[in-house]
């Protein structure tokens, strides 16, 4: 039996093309999971996986859409292979049933890791980029600096607890009392 897997990384994401394509396939059955493929805890088809029988084919649209690393692709082929099921990619036209197949999924792989590795040093990179400009990554502060010295004057004053200085900034409490920590020369009244 032909059984399909898609997987998109969001939940705002669709499966229906994969569904669909999956099904002009012969997919009787198509199983579907919206979680990022760097998670190996996908309930779905580790699910899937366990009720496979000998002579069934787990079938994806896409290589990526069962696994980024190839340490827990050949993990999940292992499961696969073990049960007597074999695996197919449909846009790579990769079948574990044959030698060729086999090869062409782990050379597949492997690019695939490549691809991921690389993209997270760029990422890397360009974050320390940024430092280096004085860009910090992150939400702004909610207070600007004219607001964060008044909030400072107000509270050394002692006229004011930070909880009475949170209401007229309109932030949260615990805004206010980081920013005093960050400033430690006046000590917390709330």
């Amino acid at each position: 039996m032909r059984i399909g897997y898609a997987r998109v990384s969001t939940p705002e994401q669709d499966t229906g093309m994969q569904i669909s394509v999956l099904k002009e396939s012969g997919c009787s059955t198509v199983y579907e999971e919206k979680i990022s493929a760097d998670c190996f805890n996908k309930p779905r088809l580790l699910y899937l996986i366990d009720h496979l029988s000998p002579g069934d084919v787990l079938v994806v649209w896409k290589l990526d859409r069962l696994s980024r690393s190839l340490k827990d692709l050949l993990t999940l082929l292992e499961k696969i292979k073990l049960v007597g099921a074999e695996f197919e990619s449909l846009t790579e036209t990769i079948n574990t049933n044959t030698a060729a197949g086999r090869m062409m999924m782990q050379i597949i792989g492997s690019f695939a890791e490549f691809e991921h590795a690389v993209l997270y040093e760029r990422t890397i990179i360009g974050l320390q980029a940024a430092r280096k400009e004085g860009r910090i990554g992150g939400r702004r502060p909610k207070l600007n600096l004219q607001q964060q010295k008044e909030v400072l004057e107000a509270f050394g004053s002692g006229k004011k607890t930070a909880s009475n200085i949170a209401k007229l900034f309109n932030v949260h409490p615990s805004t206010i009392c980081r920013l005093l920590n960050k400033n430690k020369t006046l000590s917390i009244k709330n």
